[in-house]
């Protein structure tokens, strides 16, 4: 796998082990000004790895050290998802600047180097994820176009396998599970508008077909049957 170099100077030291893996779209309209962005000292952000659109990997921060791309964030109850996570941005415009399907050389180089990475660090199914799944409020990357069941079959993150029944299910019932799966959601037994927007996260990762934060029974059942996949029920 050949990796390009480019030390970002935005990092600091990492509190503990590696155990979660979180991806992004770069949302700016090239890689050059993703780069400069992910190494600007003014920027405060960066990433370990950038994955061009070509295939192209970049090195920006040592899995080592801890890089500024989640922001405030949370998983399973945890908010400090910098310090225990690696972070890979893919060159992507984005939903602001012309949202694309992932090139296949793309996916094809992410999936080298994830299976790099979770070859050095022992990284559960279940903590493959996207920002916005750890960001729900603030994020929509790396988006519904993102193949995550290509990535689940190359033994990448989680994927449910076959059909999923649809179910019924409260709301208070959904918010528990996807508790139980890792999303920071309330517990008021209302689809709120926050509640709203950690189903509409979990749609752009397990549900991409239609995302609109609807609690219909195709994704009361794709919850459910990531909750099993998880352990959790």
């Amino acid at each position: 796998m050949r990796m390009n170099h480019r030390p970002s100077p935005n990092h600091g030291p990492r509190p503990g082990a590696v155990d979660m893996l979180v991806l992004h779209y770069t949302g700016m309209q090239s890689a050059a000004a993703a780069l400069d962005r992910l190494c600007s000292p003014e920027a405060q952000v960066s990433a370990h790895y950038l994955v061009d659109e070509d295939g192209t990997i970049w090195s920006l921060v040592a899995e080592d050290r801890r890089a500024w791309h989640a922001g405030v964030s949370s998983w399973r109850g945890r908010d400090d998802v910098n310090g225990a996570s690696i972070g890979i941005e893919l060159v992507n415009p984005g939903h602001e600047f012309g949202y694309r399907p992932f090139p296949d050389a793309q996916v094809a180089a992410l999936e080298a180097l994830c299976r790099d990475i979770l070859g050095r660090h022992a990284i559960p199914p279940r903590h493959v994820l996207g920002h916005s799944d750890v960001a729900p409020l603030r994020k929509q990357d790396p988006g519904e176009l993102f193949p995550w069941p290509r990535l689940a079959q190359a033994g990448i993150g989680l994927w449910p396998e076959g059909a999923t029944a649809p179910r019924e299910v409260s709301i208070d019932e959904a918010q528990c599970l996807l508790a139980a799966i890792g999303y920071a959601v309330p517990r008021s037994a209302a689809l709120d508008a926050e509640t709203t927007e950690v189903i509409l996260a979990f749609q752009r990762h397990f549900r991409p077909s239609r995302c609109d934060g609807a609690l219909d029974p195709e994704t009361a059942g794709r919850i459910a049957a990531v909750a099993v996949l998880c352990g959790e029920i």
